[in-house]
Protein backbone atom coordinates (compact mmCIF):
# COMPACT_ATOMS: atom_id res chain seq x y z
CA UNK A 1 0.00 0.00 0.00
CA UNK A 2 1.48 3.26 -0.99
CA UNK A 3 1.15 6.19 1.70
CA UNK A 4 0.34 9.48 0.50
CA UNK A 5 2.97 11.82 -0.41
CA UNK A 6 3.75 14.54 1.33
CA UNK A 7 2.44 18.07 0.60
CA UNK A 8 5.28 19.77 -1.90
CA UNK A 9 5.97 22.91 1.03
CA UNK A 10 6.74 19.93 3.83
CA UNK A 11 9.31 17.81 1.27
CA UNK A 12 13.02 17.58 1.99
CA UNK A 13 15.01 17.64 -1.25
CA UNK A 14 18.38 16.69 -2.04
CA UNK A 15 20.42 17.27 -5.19
CA UNK A 16 22.60 15.24 -6.61
CA UNK A 17 24.94 17.10 -9.39
CA UNK A 18 27.38 15.05 -11.46
CA UNK A 19 30.66 17.27 -11.97
CA UNK A 20 33.43 14.33 -12.96
CA UNK A 21 33.71 15.30 -16.66
CA UNK A 22 37.04 15.77 -17.98
CA UNK A 23 35.82 18.27 -20.62
CA UNK A 24 38.37 17.29 -23.15
CA UNK A 25 36.55 19.28 -25.75
CA UNK A 26 37.19 22.49 -24.03
CA UNK A 27 40.98 22.14 -24.28
CA UNK A 28 41.70 23.55 -21.14
CA UNK A 29 43.34 22.80 -18.23
CA UNK A 30 40.55 24.00 -16.02
CA UNK A 31 37.75 21.95 -15.43
CA UNK A 32 34.98 22.00 -17.89
CA UNK A 33 32.54 23.06 -14.63
CA UNK A 34 34.72 25.69 -13.42
CA UNK A 35 34.47 27.51 -16.86
CA UNK A 36 33.09 30.87 -15.61
CA UNK A 37 29.51 32.40 -16.96
CA UNK A 38 28.57 36.17 -16.14
CA UNK A 39 31.20 35.96 -13.75
CA UNK A 40 30.32 32.64 -11.83
CA UNK A 41 31.33 28.80 -12.32
CA UNK A 42 28.80 26.81 -14.34
CA UNK A 43 29.31 23.98 -11.09
CA UNK A 44 28.24 27.22 -9.51
CA UNK A 45 25.41 28.14 -11.38
CA UNK A 46 23.73 24.71 -11.05
CA UNK A 47 24.02 24.52 -7.11
CA UNK A 48 22.58 28.11 -7.04
CA UNK A 49 19.73 26.60 -9.12
CA UNK A 50 19.01 23.82 -7.19
CA UNK A 51 19.53 25.57 -3.90
CA UNK A 52 16.95 28.15 -4.68
CA UNK A 53 14.18 25.07 -6.06
CA UNK A 54 14.50 23.65 -2.15
CA UNK A 55 17.70 21.74 -2.06
CA UNK A 56 18.54 21.71 1.43
CA UNK A 57 21.53 19.41 0.89
CA UNK A 58 24.09 19.06 -2.06
CA UNK A 59 26.22 15.91 -3.15
CA UNK A 60 28.38 16.65 -5.85
CA UNK A 61 30.25 13.66 -7.80
CA UNK A 62 33.51 15.53 -8.98
CA UNK A 63 36.65 13.49 -10.00
CA UNK A 64 39.19 12.33 -7.51
CA UNK A 65 41.75 15.21 -6.51
CA UNK A 66 40.24 17.86 -7.91
CA UNK A 67 40.33 20.54 -4.59
CA UNK A 68 39.62 23.45 -6.99
CA UNK A 69 36.09 21.82 -7.49
CA UNK A 70 35.85 20.92 -4.22
CA UNK A 71 36.38 24.29 -3.38
CA UNK A 72 33.82 26.11 -5.11
CA UNK A 73 31.28 23.05 -3.69
CA UNK A 74 32.40 24.35 -0.29
CA UNK A 75 31.24 27.77 -0.60
CA UNK A 76 27.54 26.51 -0.45
CA UNK A 77 25.52 25.62 2.41
CA UNK A 78 25.19 21.88 3.30
CA UNK A 79 26.96 20.63 0.21
CA UNK A 80 29.71 17.78 0.25
CA UNK A 81 31.65 16.02 -2.17
CA UNK A 82 32.07 12.68 -3.14
CA UNK A 83 34.85 11.06 -5.76
CA UNK A 84 33.97 9.13 -8.59
CA UNK A 85 36.80 6.79 -9.85
CA UNK A 86 35.43 5.42 -12.74
CA UNK A 87 33.39 6.38 -15.60
CA UNK A 88 30.48 3.26 -15.98
CA UNK A 89 27.60 5.99 -16.41
CA UNK A 90 25.38 8.54 -15.13
CA UNK A 91 23.70 6.00 -12.60
CA UNK A 92 27.16 4.90 -11.93
CA UNK A 93 28.08 8.09 -11.34
CA UNK A 94 24.78 8.75 -9.11
CA UNK A 95 25.85 6.27 -6.67
CA UNK A 96 29.20 7.49 -6.16
CA UNK A 97 26.76 9.28 -3.72
CA UNK A 98 25.56 6.72 -2.03
CA UNK A 99 25.74 7.76 1.27
CA UNK A 100 24.00 10.99 0.48
CA UNK A 101 20.97 8.94 -1.12
CA UNK A 102 21.06 6.38 1.87
CA UNK A 103 20.85 9.03 4.47
CA UNK A 104 17.17 9.79 3.12
CA UNK A 105 15.19 12.50 1.65
CA UNK A 106 11.47 13.02 0.21
CA UNK A 107 12.94 13.91 -2.80
CA UNK A 108 15.99 13.53 -5.27
CA UNK A 109 16.87 15.91 -7.81
CA UNK A 110 19.78 14.59 -10.31
CA UNK A 111 21.35 17.69 -11.85
CA UNK A 112 24.82 18.35 -14.06
CA UNK A 113 27.10 20.53 -13.26
CA UNK A 114 27.21 21.89 -17.22
CA UNK A 115 23.81 22.83 -17.94
CA UNK A 116 23.98 26.24 -16.24
CA UNK A 117 20.98 27.41 -18.40
CA UNK A 118 18.64 25.25 -16.26
CA UNK A 119 16.39 27.46 -13.90
CA UNK A 120 15.55 27.44 -10.67
CA UNK A 121 11.90 27.57 -11.47
CA UNK A 122 12.28 24.61 -13.99
CA UNK A 123 13.88 22.21 -10.71
CA UNK A 124 11.05 23.64 -9.03
CA UNK A 125 8.93 21.85 -11.83
CA UNK A 126 10.91 19.00 -12.10
CA UNK A 127 10.18 18.14 -8.58
CA UNK A 128 6.53 18.92 -8.16
CA UNK A 129 5.36 15.53 -9.37
CA UNK A 130 6.89 13.76 -6.75
CA UNK A 131 4.77 15.11 -4.45
CA UNK A 132 1.83 14.47 -6.53
CA UNK A 133 2.38 10.37 -5.84
CA UNK A 134 5.02 9.83 -9.10
CA UNK A 135 8.12 7.83 -8.43
CA UNK A 136 10.38 9.13 -11.20
CA UNK A 137 10.01 12.36 -13.14
CA UNK A 138 12.17 13.18 -16.03
CA UNK A 139 13.10 16.46 -17.84
CA UNK A 140 12.15 16.19 -21.30
CA UNK A 141 12.52 18.89 -24.81
CA UNK A 142 10.71 18.34 -28.37
CA UNK A 143 14.43 18.10 -30.17
CA UNK A 144 14.29 19.68 -33.96
CA UNK A 145 16.79 17.20 -34.92
CA UNK A 146 16.65 14.76 -31.99
CA UNK A 147 19.72 12.82 -33.28
CA UNK A 148 22.32 11.69 -30.46
CA UNK A 149 19.70 12.33 -27.97
CA UNK A 150 17.96 9.71 -25.46
CA UNK A 151 14.38 9.74 -26.80
CA UNK A 152 11.47 9.50 -24.35
CA UNK A 153 9.12 6.66 -25.39
CA UNK A 154 5.17 6.86 -24.36
CA UNK A 155 2.40 4.60 -24.86
CA UNK A 156 -1.01 5.18 -23.97
CA UNK A 157 -0.30 8.44 -22.67
CA UNK A 158 1.96 7.14 -20.13
CA UNK A 159 6.02 6.65 -19.93
CA UNK A 160 7.37 3.22 -20.82
CA UNK A 161 11.12 4.07 -21.14
CA UNK A 162 13.70 6.30 -21.66
CA UNK A 163 15.74 4.42 -24.98
CA UNK A 164 19.31 5.95 -25.99
CA UNK A 165 19.94 6.20 -29.51
CA UNK A 166 22.22 3.35 -29.62
CA UNK A 167 19.29 1.27 -28.85
CA UNK A 168 16.85 2.28 -30.20
CA UNK A 169 14.73 0.59 -32.52
CA UNK A 170 13.82 2.98 -36.32
CA UNK A 171 10.98 3.41 -34.81
CA UNK A 172 12.23 4.60 -31.56
CA UNK A 173 14.47 6.99 -33.60
CA UNK A 174 11.96 8.48 -35.12
CA UNK A 175 10.49 9.94 -31.51
CA UNK A 176 11.08 13.60 -31.49
CA UNK A 177 10.47 13.72 -27.23
CA UNK A 178 14.06 14.26 -26.26
CA UNK A 179 15.67 13.05 -22.71
CA UNK A 180 17.33 16.48 -20.84
CA UNK A 181 19.23 14.12 -18.90
CA UNK A 182 17.56 16.03 -15.54
CA UNK A 183 15.02 13.43 -13.20
CA UNK A 184 13.99 14.02 -10.49
CA UNK A 185 13.11 10.83 -8.29
CA UNK A 186 10.91 9.79 -5.30
CA UNK A 187 13.42 9.76 -2.24
CA UNK A 188 12.39 6.32 -0.39
CA UNK A 189 12.58 4.56 -4.18
CA UNK A 190 15.59 6.33 -5.50
CA UNK A 191 18.82 3.92 -4.35
CA UNK A 192 16.63 0.49 -4.75
CA UNK A 193 15.85 1.79 -8.39
CA UNK A 194 19.40 2.99 -9.11
CA UNK A 195 21.20 -0.22 -7.58
CA UNK A 196 19.07 -2.41 -9.97
CA UNK A 197 19.92 -0.71 -12.80
CA UNK A 198 22.23 -3.42 -15.28
CA UNK A 199 24.62 -2.32 -18.59
CA UNK A 200 23.36 -4.60 -20.78
CA UNK A 201 23.38 -1.94 -23.51
CA UNK A 202 25.63 -1.06 -26.64
CA UNK A 203 27.81 0.97 -24.84
CA UNK A 204 28.24 -1.41 -21.21
CA UNK A 205 27.13 1.67 -19.18
CA UNK A 206 24.80 1.87 -16.48
CA UNK A 207 22.13 4.15 -17.58
CA UNK A 208 20.16 6.23 -15.29
CA UNK A 209 17.28 6.97 -17.98
CA UNK A 210 16.93 2.61 -17.20
CA UNK A 211 15.72 3.84 -13.90
CA UNK A 212 12.15 4.57 -15.55
CA UNK A 213 11.41 1.31 -17.00
CA UNK A 214 12.33 -0.14 -13.97
CA UNK A 215 9.82 2.52 -12.19
CA UNK A 216 7.11 1.62 -14.85
CA UNK A 217 7.78 -2.19 -14.50
CA UNK A 218 7.17 -1.79 -10.44
CA UNK A 219 4.06 0.04 -11.08
CA UNK A 220 4.62 3.06 -10.45
CA UNK A 221 3.66 6.42 -12.55
CA UNK A 222 6.30 8.22 -14.78
CA UNK A 223 6.14 11.87 -14.51
CA UNK A 224 7.53 14.17 -18.41
CA UNK A 225 8.13 17.64 -17.55
CA UNK A 226 8.59 19.46 -20.37
CA UNK A 227 11.51 22.20 -21.41
CA UNK A 228 12.65 24.42 -23.60
CA UNK A 229 14.95 22.91 -26.06
CA UNK A 230 17.98 25.85 -25.38
CA UNK A 231 17.28 25.53 -21.50
CA UNK A 232 18.52 22.11 -21.21
CA UNK A 233 21.96 22.54 -23.45
CA UNK A 234 24.42 21.45 -22.19
CA UNK A 235 27.97 22.84 -22.79
CA UNK A 236 30.57 20.71 -24.11
CA UNK A 237 33.16 23.13 -25.73
CA UNK A 238 33.97 26.79 -26.29
CA UNK A 239 31.15 27.29 -28.92
CA UNK A 240 28.33 26.18 -26.41
CA UNK A 241 30.12 28.14 -23.57
CA UNK A 242 30.00 31.49 -25.69
CA UNK A 243 25.71 30.26 -26.29
CA UNK A 244 25.04 30.14 -22.91
CA UNK A 245 26.89 33.04 -21.90
CA UNK A 246 24.31 34.72 -24.47
CA UNK A 247 21.54 33.38 -22.93
CA UNK A 248 22.64 34.26 -19.52
CA UNK A 249 23.36 37.79 -20.45
CA UNK A 250 19.92 38.01 -22.48
CA UNK A 251 18.57 37.26 -19.22
CA UNK A 252 20.11 39.49 -16.50
CA UNK A 253 19.61 42.38 -19.05
CA UNK A 254 15.93 41.53 -19.34
CA UNK A 255 15.72 41.36 -15.33
CA UNK A 256 18.01 44.58 -15.28
CA UNK A 257 15.48 46.83 -17.40
CA UNK A 258 12.07 44.88 -16.00
CA UNK A 259 13.64 46.08 -12.78
CA UNK A 260 13.83 49.89 -13.46
CA UNK A 261 17.29 50.29 -15.30
CA UNK A 262 17.38 51.95 -18.82
CA UNK A 263 20.08 50.14 -20.89
CA UNK A 264 20.49 52.42 -24.06
CA UNK A 265 21.87 49.49 -25.92
CA UNK A 266 21.37 46.18 -24.08
CA UNK A 267 23.43 43.90 -26.71
CA UNK A 268 26.53 45.72 -25.33
CA UNK A 269 25.84 45.62 -21.83
CA UNK A 270 27.75 42.55 -20.17
CA UNK A 271 26.84 41.85 -16.26
CA UNK A 272 27.83 39.45 -13.46
CA UNK A 273 25.65 37.02 -12.15
CA UNK A 274 25.42 39.33 -8.91
CA UNK A 275 25.08 42.53 -9.99
CA UNK A 276 22.44 45.01 -8.41
CA UNK A 277 21.17 48.02 -10.25
CA UNK A 278 18.76 50.53 -8.52
CA UNK A 279 16.02 52.28 -9.82
CA UNK A 280 16.48 55.11 -12.49
CA UNK A 281 19.90 53.66 -13.29
CA UNK A 282 21.17 54.67 -16.89
CA UNK A 283 23.99 52.63 -18.53
CA UNK A 284 25.16 54.06 -21.69
CA UNK A 285 26.67 51.36 -24.27
CA UNK A 286 29.75 48.77 -23.62
CA UNK A 287 30.32 48.45 -20.23
CA UNK A 288 31.19 46.31 -18.21
CA UNK A 289 30.05 44.80 -14.89
CA UNK A 290 32.51 42.34 -13.09
CA UNK A 291 31.49 40.56 -10.16
CA UNK A 292 30.73 42.43 -6.61
CA UNK A 293 28.92 45.75 -8.13
CA UNK A 294 26.18 47.32 -6.39
CA UNK A 295 24.83 50.43 -8.11
CA UNK A 296 22.32 52.75 -6.10
CA UNK A 297 19.12 54.78 -7.38
CA UNK A 298 19.12 57.13 -10.01
CA UNK A 299 23.11 56.60 -11.44
CA UNK A 300 24.42 57.00 -14.75
CA UNK A 301 27.38 54.82 -15.85
CA UNK A 302 28.86 56.51 -19.35
CA UNK A 303 29.72 54.50 -22.22
CA UNK A 304 32.81 52.19 -21.80
CA UNK A 305 33.59 51.48 -18.47
CA UNK A 306 34.41 48.75 -16.56
CA UNK A 307 33.27 47.96 -12.89
CA UNK A 308 34.65 45.88 -10.49
CA UNK A 309 33.94 45.02 -6.47
CA UNK A 310 32.13 48.64 -6.50
CA UNK A 311 29.62 50.49 -4.51
CA UNK A 312 27.82 53.23 -5.77
CA UNK A 313 25.33 55.81 -3.78
CA UNK A 314 22.39 57.35 -5.55
CA UNK A 315 22.98 60.02 -8.13
CA UNK A 316 26.88 58.89 -8.89
CA UNK A 317 28.47 59.22 -12.44
CA UNK A 318 30.68 57.52 -13.78
CA UNK A 319 32.45 57.43 -16.82
CA UNK A 320 32.42 57.74 -19.95
CA UNK A 321 35.81 55.39 -20.14
CA UNK A 322 35.92 54.78 -16.18
CA UNK A 323 37.36 51.86 -14.46
CA UNK A 324 35.99 50.87 -10.77
CA UNK A 325 38.70 48.08 -9.11
CA UNK A 326 37.88 46.31 -6.50
CA UNK A 327 37.13 48.56 -2.62
CA UNK A 328 35.66 51.69 -4.58
CA UNK A 329 33.25 53.24 -2.63
CA UNK A 330 31.19 56.25 -4.16
CA UNK A 331 29.04 58.31 -1.86
CA UNK A 332 26.12 60.10 -3.26
CA UNK A 333 26.64 62.61 -5.96
CA UNK A 334 30.08 61.65 -6.61
CA UNK A 335 31.64 62.23 -10.01
CA UNK A 336 33.68 59.93 -12.00
CA UNK A 337 34.70 61.29 -14.91
CA UNK A 338 37.03 59.79 -18.21
CA UNK A 339 39.86 58.25 -17.98
CA UNK A 340 39.79 58.11 -14.38
CA UNK A 341 40.71 54.48 -12.39
CA UNK A 342 39.48 54.21 -8.91
CA UNK A 343 40.98 51.12 -6.67
CA UNK A 344 40.18 50.73 -2.88
CA UNK A 345 39.19 54.26 -2.49
CA UNK A 346 36.05 56.06 -0.63
CA UNK A 347 34.86 59.15 -2.82
CA UNK A 348 32.50 61.15 -0.18
CA UNK A 349 29.93 62.83 -1.76
CA UNK A 350 29.92 65.23 -4.11
CA UNK A 351 33.17 64.82 -4.34
CA UNK A 352 34.89 64.89 -8.36
CA UNK A 353 37.60 63.57 -10.30
CA UNK A 354 36.93 64.36 -13.45
CA UNK A 355 40.07 63.51 -16.15
CA UNK A 356 43.01 61.61 -16.63
CA UNK A 357 43.21 60.13 -13.07
CA UNK A 358 44.18 57.40 -10.97
CA UNK A 359 42.78 57.47 -7.37
CA UNK A 360 44.38 53.56 -5.12
CA UNK A 361 44.40 53.21 -1.36
CA UNK A 362 42.96 56.60 -0.77
CA UNK A 363 39.94 58.68 0.50
CA UNK A 364 38.49 61.55 -0.96
CA UNK A 365 36.49 63.96 1.09
CA UNK A 366 33.20 65.49 0.26
CA UNK A 367 33.03 67.94 -2.35
CA UNK A 368 36.73 67.57 -2.86
CA UNK A 369 37.91 68.21 -6.42
CA UNK A 370 40.77 66.42 -8.47
CA UNK A 371 41.86 68.13 -11.40
CA UNK A 372 42.57 66.40 -14.46
CA UNK A 373 46.06 64.24 -14.11
CA UNK A 374 45.90 63.99 -10.25
CA UNK A 375 47.75 60.63 -9.06
CA UNK A 376 47.90 58.80 -5.69
CA UNK A 377 51.16 57.57 -5.42
CA UNK A 378 50.65 54.13 -3.24
CA UNK A 379 53.27 51.68 -4.28
CA UNK A 380 56.59 52.08 -3.11
CA UNK A 381 57.30 49.26 -4.24
CA UNK A 382 57.17 46.95 -0.97
CA UNK A 383 54.35 48.36 0.60
CA UNK A 384 50.74 50.44 -0.46
CA UNK A 385 50.07 53.44 1.69
CA UNK A 386 47.27 55.90 1.40
CA UNK A 387 46.21 59.59 0.72
CA UNK A 388 43.45 61.48 2.38
CA UNK A 389 42.32 64.21 0.99
CA UNK A 390 40.26 66.62 3.04
CA UNK A 391 36.60 68.01 2.26
CA UNK A 392 36.60 70.90 -0.07
CA UNK A 393 40.39 70.41 -0.77
CA UNK A 394 41.32 71.54 -4.55
CA UNK A 395 44.04 69.55 -6.05
CA UNK A 396 45.38 71.33 -9.00
CA UNK A 397 45.82 69.44 -12.55
CA UNK A 398 48.90 67.08 -12.96
CA UNK A 399 49.23 66.50 -9.01
CA UNK A 400 51.07 63.75 -7.72
CA UNK A 401 50.03 62.80 -3.66
CA UNK A 402 53.06 60.77 -2.50
CA UNK A 403 51.72 58.43 0.09
CA UNK A 404 51.40 58.40 2.65
CA UNK A 405 50.03 62.05 2.82
CA UNK A 406 46.59 64.00 3.91
CA UNK A 407 45.83 67.14 2.63
CA UNK A 408 43.63 69.19 5.06
CA UNK A 409 39.79 70.24 4.48
CA UNK A 410 39.85 73.32 2.47
CA UNK A 411 43.89 73.12 1.42
CA UNK A 412 44.42 73.80 -1.95
CA UNK A 413 47.54 72.23 -4.20
CA UNK A 414 48.80 74.22 -7.04
CA UNK A 415 49.28 72.15 -10.48
CA UNK A 416 52.10 69.99 -11.32
CA UNK A 417 53.21 69.79 -7.46
CA UNK A 418 54.47 67.07 -6.01
CA UNK A 419 53.38 66.39 -2.94
CA UNK A 420 55.66 64.40 0.05
CA UNK A 421 54.40 66.48 3.16
CA UNK A 422 51.39 66.76 4.80
CA UNK A 423 49.08 70.06 4.12
CA UNK A 424 47.12 71.74 7.06
CA UNK A 425 43.61 72.37 6.60
CA UNK A 426 43.32 76.00 4.70
CA UNK A 427 46.54 75.95 3.38
CA UNK A 428 47.85 76.15 -0.28
CA UNK A 429 50.61 74.03 -1.03
CA UNK A 430 53.02 74.53 -4.12
CA UNK A 431 55.93 71.45 -4.82
CA UNK A 432 57.09 72.45 -8.08
CA UNK A 433 60.18 74.62 -9.17
CA UNK A 434 59.98 77.87 -10.20
CA UNK A 435 59.18 79.25 -13.79
CA UNK A 436 62.49 81.20 -15.18
CA UNK A 437 62.05 83.83 -18.08
CA UNK A 438 65.38 84.44 -20.29
CA UNK A 439 64.86 87.61 -22.20
CA UNK A 440 66.69 87.62 -25.72
CA UNK A 441 66.81 83.79 -26.43
CA UNK A 442 66.95 83.05 -29.97
CA UNK A 443 65.92 80.09 -31.69
CA UNK A 444 68.76 78.16 -32.87
CA UNK A 445 68.89 77.92 -36.85
CA UNK A 446 70.92 75.75 -39.10
CA UNK A 447 74.33 76.52 -39.74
Amino acid sequence: MTSTPKPAGTRSLLAVVLAAGKGTRMRSALPKVLHPIAGRSMLAHVLAAVTEAGAGRLAVVVEPGRDDVAEVVAGFSGAETFSQAERLGTAHAVLAAREALAGGADDVVVAFGDTPLVTAETYARLRAPLAEGAAVAVLAFEAADPAGYGRVLVEDGRVAAIREEKDASPAERRVTLSNAGLMALSGPLALGLLERIGNANAAGEYYLPDAVALAVADGHRVAVVPVDEAEAQGVNDRVQLGVAEATIQARLRRSAMLAGATLIAPETVFFSHDTVLGRDVTVEPHVVFGPGVVVGDGCTIHAFSHLEKATLAESVQIGPYARLRPGAVLEQGARIGNFVEVKNAAIRAGAKVNHLSYVGDAEIGARANLGAGTITCNYDGVNKHRTVVGAGAFIGSNSALVAPVTIGEGAFVGSGSVITDDVPPGTLAIGRGRQVVKSGWAKPTKG
